[in-house]
């Protein structure tokens, strides 16, 4: 919804907002567009009427600001519905999907597209860092959206991507999510197989290869013509590791390879610059300029990124919110990092997480770290003490950020690697901790 904001503003609009708890980046970059933004869901904040009201899928029929939105007829719609009828028609969409990786696939691909010169627009749901910012309009016909299968509103319950057509389609893969308002896997790939539906005979469907969820999506029918990805595996589009951790890899295709340098880490990002090079590749981008441009890709913020190193110990920031993704992005860092300690701090906060939904699979996850802290937030519906008891790793229950905080200052030596994981603000935890290391350091200096 920021982004679509962002976007809003930029074509010259006044745009306001309502929101609950909103943290960097997003504050930050509604902050610097100078675009107000009102804490809670008020009626007055819709006073005077505006002209139109973009509702995100966060808000339910019984929220005061719905409620009345309603009973004054202001005119309202979706941001994916703004999108598309705004800035998509006409356009060349090309659009990434799937569990996971949506983020840095989209971040990837509009930097390939930008490095190209092809300026194109964009709508990401993170702030990749080569732009400082999560959408804006473009100058080309391309436009690159994250395509996210959540709902789209309270009025309309089919996921945002049916909206936007795209004629390129990355599908990275495909797990059980979002157990809030999906029942089973099932129900998740009937949405994506409507997707598929809105995908022009013209077009392509790149699709990570050897994914039994997806098979069977794809094979509920497609008009399309398909292009697979793997890692070290029967591909059109391959990547082969030269080191370990994926830092450098040679990319395949058609009979042609090229050597990639890249700073990103781990098998999954890999997997991710398959999908993205195989999206700028349908637009007309060489492996050469494609290889270019991952090298010189500076990554997603809140995606594994480094957010400071206080006397050797580096501090991270990370989004993983979902079993697969904690595992194989610890996993990746611990490729990288060899012998040094892991520190993880992690915080179950999405709504499957709540849900409990993932309490059997999170002890395994985490088994490439050296120790792990589950903070225990307020209004989860369930204890983290057994995933604490099962961990094949030193762990332990936090239910309180000022004692997590202390706890973690307490244990770190030079050398150490703190993940932070969350989908949310942690409480604030990684300001306090980079600010809590550093008094440290300076006491000690």
């Amino acid at each position: 919804m920021g982004g679509i904001a962002l976007l809003a503003r930029e074509r010259g609009i006044r745009i306001t907002g309502s929101d609950a708890n909103v943290y960097p980046p997003m504050s930050t970059q509604l902050e610097a567009a100078g675009i107000e933004l009102l804490e809670g869901y008020e009626a007055a904040h819709l006073q005077p009427a505006p002209d139109l009201v973009v509702v995100g899928n966060a808000l339910s029929r019984g929220n005061p600001a719905v409620e009345y939105l309603l009973n004054s007829a202001i005119p309202y719609t979706s941001g994916p519905q703004w999108l598309a009828e705004e800035l998509l028609q006409g356009r060349w969409v090309l659009a990434a999907a799937g569990t996971h990786g949506k983020t840095t696939t989209s971040s990837l691909l509009a930097w390939l597209l930008e490095q190209a010169g092809m300026a194109p627009g964009f709508l990401i749901g993170g702030v990749p860092a080569n732009f400082g910012v999560s959408a804006r309009g473009g100058n080309s016909d391309f436009f690159v959206v994250e395509a996210d299968e959540y709902d789209t509103a309270f009025f309309d319950k089919r996921s945002k991507f049916v909206h936007y057509h795209p004629r390129t389609l990355c599908l990275n893969n495909l797990e059980f999510d979002h157990a809030d308002i999906f029942p089973d896997l099932t129900a998740i790939q009937r949405q994506f197989h409507h997707l598929l539906r809105t995908v022009p005979g013209e077009g392509l469907v790149i699709h990570r290869a050897a994914d039994t969820a997806l098979d069977e999506v794809l094979a509920q029918g497609c008009w399309t013509p398909q292009a697979s990805f793997a890692v070290d595996g029967a591909a059109d589009w391959q990547a082969l590791p030269v080191t370990p951790e994926g830092s450098e890899f040679d990319l395949q295709y058609g009979g042609q390879s090229v050597r990639v340098r890249w700073p990103l880490l781990g098998r999954h990002n890999l997997e991710n610059a398959l999908a993205a090079a195989a999206a700028a590749h349908h637009v007309g981008l060489s492996l050469e300029v494609i290889a270019e441009g991952l090298a010189s890709f500076q990554g997603v913020k809140r995606r594994l990124e480094l957010l400071a190193d206080i006397n050797g110990v580096r501090v991270y920031d990370d989004f993983a919110h979902h079993p697969t993704a904690i595992e194989t992005t610890l996993k990746g860092m611990r490729k990288a990092v060899g012998d040094a300690r892991i520190i993880v701090l992690l915080e179950p906060r999405s709504n499957t997480m709540r849900g409990g939904r993932h309490r059997a699979s999170l002890p395994a996850t985490t088994a490439a770290a050296d120790q792990v802290f589950w903070y225990q937030p307020p209004g989860l519906d369930w204890d983290l003490g057994d995933v604490v008891a099962a961990s094949p790793v030193s762990a332990a229950l936090a239910t309180d950020i000022e004692s997590l905080v202390t706890d973690v200052v307490a244990l770190s030596r030079p050398g150490d690697h703190i993940v932070i994981m969350s989908n949310g603000g942690f409480g604030g935890i990684h300001t306090r901790l980079v600010t809590e290391l550093q008094q440290r350091q300076e006491s000690q200096a």
